[in-house]
């Protein structure tokens, strides 16, 4: 299975593991699943933590680095058809990030891996 991890699903890997799911610790032990962090997470964590709204262990490349060591983790770039994607979507969530990240599910047929309610309302695949 393909499955595209939500910005809190990094930050939580990151800070507190206990706040993952048994279904997420699943998904990243199952080796027959690909786990995809969209540049998009990185993006959103990058102005957060410039703002003052996020704390990681240490700089997100690093961090993004560590968490790649210990998981299969993929990265996922934002390509056209994923900006194009967003203008289908009703709008549910008015976080611009979310909703890419919802488009880049769609158009890649990847599952999201999130606890967030708002996007679990998209027609896309969601577990937590």
């Amino acid at each position: 299975m393909k499955i595209l991890i939500d910005t809190h699903t990094l930050i939580w890997m990151d800070s507190d593991p206990r706040q993952l799911s048994p279904t997420a610790v699943a998904c990243f032990n199952d080796p027959a699943n690909e786990i995809w962090l969209s540049v998009v997470s990185v993006w959103e964590m990058v102005i957060k933590s410039a703002l003052g709204k996020l704390t990681l262990s240490g700089d997100i490349h690093q961090v993004v680095q560590d968490i790649q060591a210990q998981n299969p983790l993929l990265l996922l770039d934002i390509r056209y058809p994923h900006a194009l994607a967003v203008r289908g979507l009703p709008l549910i969530h008015k976080d611009p990030f979310d909703r890419l990240l919802v488009a880049q599910a769609l158009v890649e047929g990847a599952t999201i891996l999130t606890r967030d309610k708002n996007i679990q309302q998209y027609p896309v695949p969601t577990l937590w």
